[in-house]
């Protein structure tokens, strides 16, 4: 297609005059060309004025080529500004539009936090998600949603998420979240990014890129043998099978909540933790160790819950009356597996029935932790009466 030419002509124009009336004016047009399809043009009533400008047009065409003087003034001035800028790192403007189209056509199409997390969690829930996971997702996620909503998910960055993961507090005391518990945070906020990130509404996971607070690790709490046998003895006859059950089988505190009586096979000595029931989604078989069995016998039914529906008031009453001031976090699971770990020495099976998915957990936090002896009483808990030379309770 042939380019307009550079030139200056005489044209006549209907003009608007005084009176409601029309009149043929003449002006001097100067037409130079224009990127793409048309042309550019200015008009002038004084020739000389025109001559004047379509001269400087030429001279910028003989200076910048065609395609030079098509660019208006301010654009010219624009793109040495900027070529200036990118110059110290080796980029052009190219490579800068490159860069930056993505990025728009994510903020295009992205959404506000509490639009993401709506959609997050419906997703989760169709893709088949376990009930605490769904509350562990809406509870971190909405506390999140609450500070960053308004704001399009493509523009948070990772310092603002950094900040206001360090800003955390609990809303009971106002001290400063543990190491973990920020790290909890942190963890979902990376699965809600890089679903966005799958959806196109962001070009990366700020989350995934924000500091992760140094967790110093600490002992495991775990309950001494008289303890664990004291509790039991005192402990209200509805909560001995959550006692027993999580003292020597290990189950979570969930599991525990979901256990029915059903899936406690006393004949096979072997609790059913279904996948439904499990943390990891996926189902274990629990091995009945011979004093679980015992606590159990007076207790099992055919089916029903196994954890009364208080057994959290339940549960204090026995350590009131037996005396435990401090209770570790998850004693129960920590001292099973404290204890298993000595007693059997076999990594491997405890992992198992722990539903860990390797071993490397139970060496790193329960072993050496309990000696040989220790663990060999704490498996001849009894209850009072049973037939054994093991460890007995006096009537209550």
């Amino acid at each position: 297609m042939r380019k307009a030419a550079t030139k200056l002509t005489k044209v006549k124009i209907w003009t608007p005059v005084k009176g409601g009336s029309r009149k043929n004016l003449t002006f001097w047009c100067v037409r130079w060309p224009k990127i793409g399809k048309g042309r550019n043009r200015q008009f002038f009533k004084n020739k000389t004025e025109a001559q004047t400008f379509l001269q400087q047009k030429l001279t910028e065409q003989e200076n910048y080529g065609i395609a030079g003087v098509s660019f208006p003034e301010r654009h010219r001035a624009e793109y040495l500004e900027c070529a200036e800028a990118l110059q110290p790192f080796g980029a052009t403007i190219r490579d800068a539009v490159k860069y930056y189209i993505p990025h728009l056509q994510a903020m295009k199409r992205s959404c506000t936090a509490a639009q993401l997390v709506e959609e997050l969690l419906q997703v989760k829930e169709s893709d088949g998600a376990s009930e605490r996971y769904l509350a562990d997702l809406r509870s971190r996620l909405n506390h999140f949603s609450d500070i960053f909503d308004g704001k399009p998910i493509a523009e948070i960055t990772s310092r603002e998420i950094d900040e206001w993961l360090r800003s955390l507090s609990e809303k009971e005391t106002g001290k400063r979240l543990s190491p973990i518990t920020r790290n909890n945070f942190r963890r979902v906020l990376i699965v809600a990014f890089n679903f966005a990130r799958a959806r196109g509404y962001c070009l990366d996971n700020p989350a995934a890129k924000a500091a992760k607070a140094k967790v110093v690790e600490g002992t495991i709490g775990i309950l001494t043998v008289d303890e664990t046998a004291r509790l039991l003895e005192n402990a209200p006859t509805n909560v001995v099978p959550y006692i027993a059950i999580g003292a020597f089988a290990g189950l979570r505190r969930a599991e525990l909540e979901r256990l029915d009586w059903a899936e406690v096979d006393l004949e096979s000595n072997l609790i059913e933790v279904t996948a439904k029931n499990a943390k990891s989604a996926r189902r274990r078989l629990v091995r009945i160790e011979p004093n679980l069995g015992k606590w159990l016998q007076a207790y099992a039914r055919l089916s029903g819950s196994v954890t009364s529906p208080d057994y959290r008031n339940l549960l204090g009453t026995a350590r009131k009356q037996a005396k435990i001031s401090d209770w570790p976090q998850n004693a129960l699971r920590h001292s099973f597996a404290s204890y298993h770990l000595a007693r059997f020495n076999n990594a491997g099976a405890l992992a198992l029935e722990l539903g860990h998915a390797s071993a490397h957990l139970v060496f790193q936090h329960y072993r050496q932790l309990v000696k040989p002896k220790q663990a060999e009483r704490y498996w001849k808990i009894m209850p009072a009466g049973a037939q054994s030379n093991l460890i007995q309770f006096a009537e209550r």
